[in-house]
């Protein structure tokens, strides 16, 4: 019975593409390669979790979290290749199944690490950058820049290792070489003009360098207030102001007009409307309006002006200007000040609030 299964264990080496002697060479040959492999990745792990107990670094944590695991693939695929190339043939008989199985574990190893190193590359431009505050504009255009090219380039290196992986097979190896070729990319990108899908992709590098939008911009889109939450190469995400997400086509901010509070400035100039009756002093409106500005730190202190705007049958119009630092500063100081003008209105002069009068003609006043 052991011989039997010694003889089948055997027969499956060789199939596989292993000519073991003995003392199954090959085949321990290639185990102690697989196991090599694994003890790299054991050392290399070991020493980052050494080095990170001794000291913090943000740099191996984002090493850590992001290439972990493609690192842990790559290193045993890659002594497997070698394994596979040994020229010995006391050792290794070398066999188009062993030879395959090799160089597709291999490219599809480097794709992974390639794709998640790129990730750790953006991560690691952009970690001391805040992109939640208006102001930096600055930040926010190398940030959205950073992350769309990141995203071609992993597009990139998804095409090439697809295309490398075709040549590794007889069968589609023409496949394989007419995208690499010039022609091929041609015939390619051709092919697509007529889709939606590359206008989009032109649309989203027009974007990232032109900075029509930026991540975190404050924009109006369908008549709704958002903030962009995210720029994908086809799409782009904006958070709405009550939590909503509006998904939109990218051609969308380069064919359609929009409102962008934050293309170059931050700041915002507000405006509060109050209708009153015609008898209000709007010199004491004006006086009460500037020093509840001046007292709250969300005016920037840039615009500031108390004006009748409009006359209706039944009341004027006041308007009140005030310019804060970013949009959502500039709602809370224009709801804070018509809060505190009605109270001061309503208390002080409440025969200026609207009202309407009725004139009664002689015939129908009351006798005396």
């Amino acid at each position: 019975m052991l011989q039997q299964l010694e003889t089948w264990i055997r027969a499956l080496i060789r199939w596989a593409g292993y000519q073991p002697n003995r003392d199954l060479s090959g085949w321990v040959l290639l185990v102690s390669a697989v196991l090599l492999g694994l003890a790299v990745n054991l050392v290399v792990t070991q020493t980052i979790r050494f080095v990170n107990r001794r000291r913090s670094f943000k740099t191996l944590l984002l090493l850590r979290t992001h290439v972990r695991w493609a690192f842990w693939v790559f290193v045993p695929s890659l002594f497997f290749l070698l394994a596979t190339n040994i020229q010995s043939a006391r050792f290794l008989r070398r066999h188009p199944v062993a030879d395959k199985s090799a160089e597709v574990l291999f490219l599809v190893a480097s794709t992974w690490l390639a794709v998640q190193l790129l990730k750790f590359g953006e991560l690691f431009l952009i970690r001391q950058y805040d992109t939640t505050q208006d102001v930096n504009l600055s930040q926010r255009k190398f940030v959205t820049q950073v992350r769309f090219a990141r995203r071609i380039l992993a597009i990139g290196v998804v095409i090439i290792g697809t295309s490398l992986l075709l040549i590794a097979f007889q069968g589609s190896r023409k496949v394989g070489l007419s995208v690499l070729t010039s022609a091929g990319v041609v015939s390619v990108l051709i092919g697509f003009a007529a889709q939606k899908t590359l206008a989009n992709l032109l649309a989203g590098v027009q974007i990232a360098f032109n900075q029509q939008i930026r991540l975190d911009d404050a924009v109006v889109v369908e008549k709704e207030w958002g903030r962009i939450e995210e720029i994908n190469l086809t799409s782009v995400i904006v958070r709405l102001w009550d939590r909503r997400r509006l998904i939109l086509p990218i051609t969308y901010f380069v064919e359609t007009p929009f409102e962008n509070w934050t293309r170059s400035d931050a700041s915002i100039t507000g405006s509060v409307f109050l209708y009153l009756d015609y008898n209000v002093p709007v010199d004491r409106i004006r006086e009460k309006a500037r020093e509840l500005t001046e007292a709250n730190p969300l005016w920037s202190g840039d615009s500031f002006a108390v004006q009748v705007t409009d006359t209706q049958p039944t009341c004027i119009v006041v308007r009140v200007l005030v310019s804060a630092r970013d949009a959502p500063s500039a709602f809370d100081l224009r709801c804070y000040l018509r809060e505190q003008l009605i109270a001061f209105v309503r208390d002080e002069y409440p025969q200026s609030l609207p009202q309407t009068r009725l004139m009664l003609s002689e015939e129908l006043k009351p006798k005396a």
